[in-house]
């Protein structure tokens, strides 16, 4: 795919990335290859995208690849094509080869649109931890991304690990039957960690947690310490156990995003009607689109009429009236009527491309912030190794009467205290339990980053349809005129829209609530554009908008509220006029008072509809800013001009519910979705679902994001405060392995009896 002049980008496929510290080094050794100007890996989607000098793009994917491969030589490189196009195969596996293919789910990247840079954020709370465990899936079956199957054989070895070690610490042994014991029970416990450490030896990485914790843990074996040996390793495992779960209940499969692209278009030829994908399909080509089905290109009506759902591309709440003539676009769906039309755009020009390719740009854009303990663990680890290292050897040298079994013992002691397992399983541990607490409220979290990213939030986006409002039109306003009560007018406006299949006439119905009878109806016709003209029990009723009143010379009130206006007259004199919204949700109101009452200081709308609906809705809810008639690409723009104007330390949420929210949640900060009835594209693009569709859930959600961060920084002040302390007592002697243990194990304890308090809700 080309873009900037001498340029060209290319994107391949990272079958088997399971990591997302493995995800950051790749992107970072492959920026540096030369000639390439920017390299970006999804780590939630598995895709790697390269931007290079086109007259060495060959040589560069090439080094590329090999990069990747040695970085990582499980993970199976793919190039894809330009613009995602699908490959011919077997109907079943469509779908799969879509979401792979076009690697823009989302999400998620945005699925994580953050998920490189976010899960780099956590995933690295404890140094390079995630590394040695991500390769499960290929090496020994610790990945994050636990099964059921998983979790139940890592658990399984555990505690086999650990009744071994209680085995030797009970029974009446020694010498070589209870080492022998104690190194079974160690090599089930850790001995993907050693293996893992070695590896990355191998790869010139020496300094990672794996590393720290096979030595220490070897060293404890080394002067005789066999219990905490394994309870170190023990813990440590646990610990991993834990994040693993967590990242798995958080993340969700990246795939929903796809059902927003149209599978297949009906091709007109000599022949009739053929079902082909949308990629077969080129300008000029008719096609035909029938009720209930996407449009699946875009194109010129030729033949035909229908009303068209636009709220997938456009976000508005009233469906639009198409004819011969109108434009429509790939993502419209056809609510009624059967619509022939002439192709003006292939494929990969579509709207839907457009959307799913905006998505895709907005992942890349995410910053890769870090956190204190990323930037704490890459230095932790080297200097705690280093500092055993000089103790073990210079006072035996330099102190007359010092022995070296005396300061490799002290030196041995501070590798079992500097090992950070009281971080390594209370922080994630801490998250999982804010993550609990949310989705017990009906909030879910797909991160502890963003669970973390809230804490910062100081504007909050909305979407108005489905978002703030219900999604659902109810009429909300009856004015009769002309001598006729508001009971008649709405009998009499229902009556004239019993044969209507638009939204607009379903509601008036539903508001209507009695039975219609249809034998009391007669010449009904609809004027496009207008209305309907129908005979009402012998009447001559006209209901529609301004312009047929206009048209019929019947002068009309002005509406006193926000809305979609039918005008309703009888026998040529104006009975008055129905107002048609979209409700404002319940808990609307107070969801922002509460979001200024958390010092969030900015509140702002984005939506399709139009400016006066948009306005009112405003200022019912006390919205401090509205953009009304943008498109998703507006959207993204208003994001980004927001982007501008934060500060520093300050974190943007948007919240929104359809297809078309899907670049605006892959670009914010923080992307929440309405899960209840939003869709399925946004639940998949969103960092947070709220599934009870309530606006107030997200200042709950914000609540529950700083009471953990509170819980999770009293963890790492108490840790490093002990640590800290049994280091200078280990290095001095005052301090033996028994206090080591006491310090690494027993503070762990402590840590992880804390973070369990995340677990529970916060009273309102």
């Amino acid at each position: 795919m080309s873009t900037a002049e001498g340029l060209v980008k290319r994107k391949w496929m990272l079958e088997g990335l399971d990591c997302a510290n493995c995800a950051m080094k790749i992107e970072n050794k492959v920026s540096k290859i030369e000639g390439v100007s920017s390299c970006s890996v999804n780590f939630a989607m598995k895709t790697m995208t390269v931007e290079s000098a086109a007259d060495q793009a060959d040589s560069i994917s090439e080094q590329a690849r090999q990069t990747v491969t040695s970085l990582e030589p499980h993970v199976k490189v793919r190039e894809l094509k330009a613009g995602g196009v699908r490959r011919k195969t077997q109907p079943g596996a469509v779908r799969a080869v879509h979401a792979h293919e076009d690697g823009d789910s989302g999400h998620n990247g945005h699925g994580h649109a953050h998920g490189d840079a976010a899960a780099h954020r956590h995933g690295h709370a404890h140094g390079d931890t995630a590394h040695g465990h991500a390769h499960g899936a290929d090496n020994h079956g610790h990945s994050h991304d636990h099964g059921a199957g998983d979790t139940r054989r890592i658990v399984l070895r555990l505690a086999g690990g650990g009744i071994l070690a209680a085995a030797a610490m009970l029974l009446p042994l020694g010498g070589i039957p209870e080492l022998l014991l104690f190194l079974a029970a160690y090599l089930i416990v850790g001995g993907e960690v050693v293996l893992s450490a070695a590896r990355n030896i191998i790869r010139g990485r020496v300094f990672d947690e794996n590393f720290l914790m096979a030595l220490a843990t070897i060293g404890a074996f080394a002067i005789g310490e066999y219990p905490e040996g394994v309870a170190v390793m023990l813990f440590y495992q646990v610990g991993e156990l834990f994040q693993g779960m967590a990242v798995n209940r958080s993340r969700r499969s990246i795939t929903a995003l796809m059902d927003i692209r149209p599978e297949f278009a009906y091709l007109k030829d000599g022949s009739g009607l053929r079902r082909v994908p949308p990629e077969e399909v080129e300008i000029g080509n008719i096609i035909v689109v029938k009720p209930g089905e996407k449009v699946p290109l875009d194109g010129t009506i030729l033949e035909g009429s229908a009303m068209m759902d636009t709220s997938a591309l456009t976000g508005e709440s009233v469906p639009r009236s198409t004819e011969p003539g109108s434009q429509v676009l790939s993502g419209f769906i056809n609510r009624n009527g059967v619509i022939t039309v002439e192709v003006t755009q292939t494929f990969g020009e579509s709207a839907v491309s457009k959307i799913l390719e905006l998505v895709q740009n907005a992942a890349g854009n995410k910053a890769k912030t870090e956190n204190f303990i990323t930037k704490f663990a890459r230095a932790y680890t080297p200097l705690v190794v280093i500092t055993a290292l000089l103790l073990a050897v210079v006072p035996p040298l330099a102190i007359n009467g010092a022995t070296f079994s005396d300061w490799i013992y002290r030196a041995l002691v501070f590798l079992v205290i500097s090992c950070p397992c009281a971080l390594v399983v209370s922080i994630p541990l801490g998250f999982f339990g804010g993550i609990g607490a949310a989705s017990r409220s009906g909030i879910l979290v797909k991160g502890s980053n963003y669970l973390e990213a809230l804490n910062d939030a100081k504007i909050v986006v909305f979407d108005k349809t489905g978002t703030l409002t219900k999604g659902q039109f109810t009429v909300t306003g009856i004015f009769s005129a002309g001598g006729f009560t508001e009971e008649e007018l709405l009998r009499t406006a229902a009556y004239a829209e019993s044969h209507s299949g638009h939204p607009i006439a379903e509601s008036i119905r539903a508001a209507y609530g009695k039975a219609i009878d249809m034998d009391a109806t007669g010449n009904y016709d609809e004027i496009s554009g207008h209305g309907i003209s129908v005979t009402v029990e012998g009447k001559a009723v006209l209901a529609g908008n301004a312009r047929l009143m206009e048209r019929e010379g019947i002068s009309a009130a002005e509406p006193a509220q926000s809305g979609t206006v039918v005008h309703v007259a009888v026998n040529q004199q104006y009975a008055g006029h129905l107002i048609i919204a979209d409700e404002v949700k319940e808990d609307s109101l107070q969801a922002v008072k509460a979001l200024k009452a958390l010092g969030i200081r900015k509140t702002v709308m984005l939506t399709g509809d139009t400016k006066a609906v948009a306005e009112a809705v405003g200022a019912q809810l006390g919205i401090d800013e509205i953009h009304a008639g943008l498109l998703p690409q507006h959207k993204v723009e208003a994001i980004e001009r927001l982007e501008q104007e934060k500060g520093k330390r300050e974190n943007i949420i948007f919240v929104g519910d359809g297809i078309n929210d899907t670049p605006v949640l892959a670009r914010a900060d923080v992307g929440m979705a309405m899960g209840g009835l939003g869709s399925d594209a946004a639940i998949e693009a969103a960092d947070i679902v709220i599934m009870t569709d309530e606006p107030s859930k997200i200042a709950a959600a914000i609540g529950i994001a700083k009471r953990t961060r509170r819980i999770v920084w009293q963890n790492i002040i108490f840790a490093l405060a002990v640590k800290g302390l049994f280091l200078l007592l280990g290095a001095f002697g005052i301090a033996t392995m028994w206090e080591a243990v006491f310090s690494d194990v027993g503070v762990t304890v402590l840590a992880v009896l804390n973070s369990v308090r995340a677990l529970q809700i916060p009273k309102e």
